[in-house]
């Protein structure tokens, strides 16, 4: 998909919500599309694409159908996009990937597969014990896996200045690739300005 239609996916999402159609806590994409096309011109048919609970570009970019990921958000599963054939799963689980995506290599390897793994997490999820540990065991068995950091600088809303100060980490590994970008959205909805309305179905229970 190009920069534009990407763009134009998460927009129609974003009316969406807007209009009151997803009554359900939804985190957009957006600022980072160069940075993702570039990344996924490496990514073969067949590897494993682990995400987060900001899936929508990864799930188009593997090869989801937007009219697929509209109905997935519709129904939901936005923050835990998973395809079988697209050999793609997300979490919203801060951190929640990683392991997984160890393990996964590491069983990759083992059955000498080409394929490879692909672990996108945020600059927060950066900050867990779940995902050095992770990066260790596949740096250490030198497994098929490669760990994406998407810094747009913030924890929920915290910069990385207010969660320890001066104090940056270079991974300086080969598994581990890193990229920056500012984000169009803030951490979860929009900030059009508009009011949110929520469409309640007759016998909802709040």
């Amino acid at each position: 998909m190009t920069k534009q239609e990407l763009i134009d996916c998460e927009n129609n999402i974003i009316q969406l919500f807007e209009d009151g159609e997803i009554p359900y806590l939804t985190h957009f994409c957006g600022g980072n599309e160069e940075q993702l096309i570039s990344i996924f011109k490496d990514i073969k048919p067949g590897d494993y694409i682990f995400s987060t609970h900001r899936a929508h570009y990864h799930y188009l970019l593997a090869g989801g159908q937007p009219e697929e990921l509209k109905e997935k958000i519709l129904a939901g599963k936005g923050m835990y996009l998973f395809s079988k054939e697209l050999n793609f799963l997300s979490t919203s689980i801060v951190a929640g990937g990683p392991c997984i995506a160890a393990g996964i290599a590491l069983g990759l390897k083992m059955s000498q597969s080409a394929k490879r793994v692909w672990c996108f997490v945020g600059d927060g999820a950066e900050d867990e014990g779940h995902f050095y540990e992770a990066v260790r065991f596949v740096e250490g068995q030198d497994l098929p896996c490669i760990f994406v950091i998407e810094d747009n600088d913030r924890s929920v809303t915290t910069p990385k200045k207010d969660r320890y100060g001066d104090h940056g980490f270079n991974w300086n590994s080969k598994h581990v690739i890193r990229y920056t970008y500012t984000p169009v959205y803030p951490h979860a909805g929009t900030n059009s300005g508009k009011m949110i309305k929520f469409k309640i179905n007759e016998g909802t229970k709040l």
